[in-house]
């Protein structure tokens, strides 16, 4: 039997279109005029997806949404948006719409759309929150309702702004919700948008033509295309130049990109999904974000809890950290005493999870027996669980707030620039082989060396 689906528009010509693309991939197609044959028709059978317009005779799209996601959730449901009509396009993403579809109705897209829309289908087997417990580590309650909104989330295509503190893990939850959703067969690529220089933002997203400019000697395909299918995690959002900002919008909102240097546009089916440390809200009060494409980005909104916020949940992490650092570097797993551990629930954390692995694995250099113990963990002196006091080189240069001096961290100091000092020489100072020596990117071996005066 073939998928049945239900089409809800008053405009003939648009049910036509939709009726006879939908017939050509093989997908039987109820059409109705108003929502009151829609609710009949959906009293009489089961549908495997629904798509509607925003503005009928007997009602709006939204309230129809609503009351679907209320009646049956299960069903996808997607809505067709008048041309330049985005806030009712964004209003129907945040009450359960999967989607949109912009008039004047582009079959590329159209046909995404469908595809995307079988797989979510309620007779499609899905995947569950605890499929993502060995990778999101935690059992406090923070991380249950996390994983919980990730598997509901992986179902939406609806853009996701992911917020939290540095080191929380805020790109491991992105791919989970690419991983647990209907993009898992395609690409999942990050980008930092902070990282590209300014100059090149346009062609690192969109691609462009052989002679576009100075340097294009042959055609390049952007990041969007490499995502087509997929999903495109923009990560530190925040610092993307106003100028691409607007080309963004563009892209989310047409669903079409065009190469620099190309006349044509091509379409895309892309899921974004974003995430900053910065405030994004203050910086659209600054204005140095555009409110609009807060607003296309910020659809659904998924905080990601501080470590200091779920100490219950260190043990498990100092346990699984620790078994992934033994397979690394082929030696035994270290234990690591009662003292240790107590210490390091009692830490701020300010540097978060990333924090944490960088603390066990220095721990794992310097210890001496069979266990960790809790002055291998060199932890910056005393500092209040609630404290955030910088204690990594991503907090340090995010916050503005006294940095922890002491006989200790000089000392600290000292090991790091002589064990940096060796891996350069190692190299013959090539200091793209001495970050991978090393196991840190570049771009942080450049601070540290700034850092440490050895630049």
């Amino acid at each position: 039997m073939n998928p049945q689906a239900l089409v809800i528009d008053d405009e003939p010509d648009i049910l036509e279109l939709i009726s006879m693309t939908l017939e050509s991939m093989s997908v039987d197609c109820v059409t109705v005029e108003n929502l009151a044959q829609a609710q009949q028709a959906l009293s009489q059978q089961a549908f495997d997806f629904c798509l509607t317009d925003m503005r009928l005779p007997d009602g709006n799209g939204l309230d129809f949404v609503k009351s679907l996601q209320e009646q049956k959730p299960d069903l996808p449901v997607a809505v067709i948006s008048a041309h330049g009509n985005m806030d009712l396009a964004v209003q129907a993403l945040k009450l359960g719409a999967f989607d949109f579809i912009s008039k004047p109705v582009k079959l590329r897209v159209l046909r995404d759309l469908v595809d995307t829309a079988l797989k979510l289908s309620p007779g499609k087997p899905t995947k569950v929150e605890r499929r993502s417990r060995h990778r999101l580590l935690g059992d406090t309650q923070a991380m249950r309702v996390l994983r919980g909104k990730i598997a509901k989330l992986s179902r939406s295509q609806a853009p996701v702004y992911i917020g939290g503190d540095s080191g929380t893990g805020k790109e491991l939850v992105a791919r989970l919700i690419h991983d647990l959703g209907v993009r898992t067969d395609h690409e999942f690529v990050p980008i930092n948008c902070g990282a590209i220089p300014t100059e090149l933002v346009e062609s690192e997203f969109f691609g462009h033509k052989k002679g576009a400019f100075t340097g294009a000697i042959v055609d390049k395909e952007g990041l969007f295309k490499a995502a087509d299918g997929g999903t495109l995690f923009l990560d530190e959002v925040a610092d993307l130049p106003l100028m691409m900002q607007v080309k963004l919008l563009r892209a989310l909102q047409e669903k079409t990109i065009r190469p620099v240097g190309s006349q044509e546009e091509i379409a895309v089916d892309v899921r974004i999904l974003c995430a900053t440390h910065k405030n994004l809200a203050e910086k659209v009060r600054e204005g140095s974000f555009r409110e609009d494409l807060f607003y296309r980005l910020n659809v659904i909104e998924l905080s990601v809890p501080a470590l200091r916020d779920r100490r219950e949940d260190i043990p498990l992490l100092v346990d699984h950290i620790l078994g992934q650092l033994a397979t690394k570097n082929d030696i035994e797993k270290p234990a690591i005493d009662h003292a240790a551990l107590d210490a390091l629930q009692g830490y701020g954390f300010p540097g978060n999870v990333r924090e944490l692995e960088n603390i066990l694995e220095r721990a794992l250099t310097w210890m001496e027996g069979q266990a960790i113990t809790d002055h291998d963990l060199i932890l910056p002196q005393a500092i209040p669980k609630d404290s955030v006091i910088i204690a990594s080189d991503e907090t340090r240069s995010s916050q503005s707030v006294p940095t922890v001096r002491s006989d200790l961290s000089a000392h600290l100091e000292d090991q790091e620039r002589k064990l940096i000092t060796e891996a350069l020489e190692s190299v013959r100072w090539n200091k793209t082989a001495a970050a991978k020596k090393l196991g840190i990117s570049f771009r942080a071996l450049r601070y540290k060396l700034k850092k440490l005066e050895l630049d």
